[in-house]
Parts: structure tokens; C-alpha cells; sequence
């Protein structure tokens, strides 16, 4: 609708033209695999660490990047289930921690030399203690584009979405947790 200004006639552009608007897209359970995939074949230990417990555990950003080691191990060992209290919300929230993210946290802790005190996921940079939000949004991204996705499509909100989405059909076809995974398979890579 052209408004007048001065006299004149400007067509009035929407503020959100060429925008994506609303809620972010989960990942499919083949998505989720292809991260996981390039994940482990790139060896990226914290990476897979972080990318599977946020799948697991269905918790924000900030208080994924906020966990300590203490929140989901007793010593050298991962528990089986963890209880976190939401930092938004005030109110506890409790998840399951499957096997395979059991053991890629038990190799990154392991690798890291983390102590029960620690931060699981502790910053790179010396100016904070721990991986902030905007770093993990940044590491979503990365994860996003490596399997040929628009990032502009998925975010942070889009991991605690995905586990939803992967419907029990899905698993049980085959594609995930129902069987081993052949890791050379380029469909899986390819994400399609």
C-alpha cells in the first residue's frame, strides 16, 4: 500500500520481507544422523559430546553451555539420567542420557582432563568460563551448513525440537537407533 511522504508516492516494504519468521524447523532423524555422522568421522570430540547431549537432553542453549561436569557425572562415570534446573524457568528438568552420548561424553571428559567442578563445555577463551550461547549458535550453524542445510532455516531451538520429531517409525525402519549405522553410507553423509 503506497503511503505519501512530501508529497510523494513510496510503496511501503514490509519489515520482514525476506526474512524467515517464526519458529525454526526441528531436524529429521536423518539430519540428526548426518551431523552425527561427520561428527565422529571428523573426530570432533567435544563437538559430538555437545551435539548429542543436546539431543538428549532437549535443554536450552544457555543451560546446555552451562552444565558442569558434577550436573551429569559421578566421577568417571556418566549417569544414566540427569536432573538440571532451567535457568529461565526456575523449575528442574530431567532427560536421559542414551549410550552413545554416555560414551562421547565419557571420551570428551576423558580427553579434556574436566574435574566434577568444571564447566562440561568450558570456553576456549580465557575471558569466560564457559562456551556462551552466541559460540554454541555459531557451532549450530557450522553443524547445519555441514550437511547442506540453510542456516538461516535452524538455530539452537531446533536441537530440543529434533528428538520430537524423530518418530518411532523412523526408528524402527532402520534409520537410527535400531541398528548399526554403515558410516560410509553417502546417503546418510549427503543428508538426503
Amino acid at each position: 500500500m503506497p503511503t505519501e511522504l512530501n508529497g510523494t508516492q513510496h510503496p511501503q516494504i514490509p519489515w520482514n520481507k525476506g526474512k524467515v519468521i517464526g519458529q525454526k524447523r526441528p531436524l529429521k532423524l536423518q539430519e540428526v544422523w548426518a551431523i552425527r555422522i561427520r561428527l565422529q568421522l571428523a573426530q570432533h570430540i567435544r563437538e559430538l559430546a555437545l551435539f548429542n547431549l543436546a539431543i538428549d537432553s532437549k535443554l536450552r542453549g544457555c543451560d546446555l553451555v552451562g552444565l558442569h561436569v558434577s550436573d551429569i557425572a559421578h566421577g568417571h562415570t556418566v549417569m544414566h539420567r540427569a536432573i538440571v534446573l532451567q535457568q529461565k524457568t526456575q523449575r528442574p528438568v530431567q532427560f536421559e542420557i542414551t549410550e552413545q552420548t554416555r560414551e562421547a561424553l565419557t571420551t570428551w571428559i576423558a580427553h579434556a582432563k574436566l574435574k566434577d567442578d568444571q564447566f562440561l563445555f568450558p570456553s576456549r577463551k580465557h575471558a569466560s568460563s564457559h562456551l556462551s550461547t552466541r559460540q554454541y549458535a555459531r557451532v549450530v550453524e557450522r553443524w547445519v551448513t555441514s550437511i547442506g542445510l540453510d542456516p538461516s532455516v535452524y538455530g539452537t531451538h531446533t536441537i530440543p525440537r529434533c528428538q520430537g520429531s524423530c518418530r518411532l517409525s523412523e526408528m524402527e525402519s532402520g534409520v537410527g537407533w535400531g541398528r548399526k549405522v554403515d558410516y560410509r553410507d553417502e546417503t546418510l553423509l549427503s543428508g538426503t
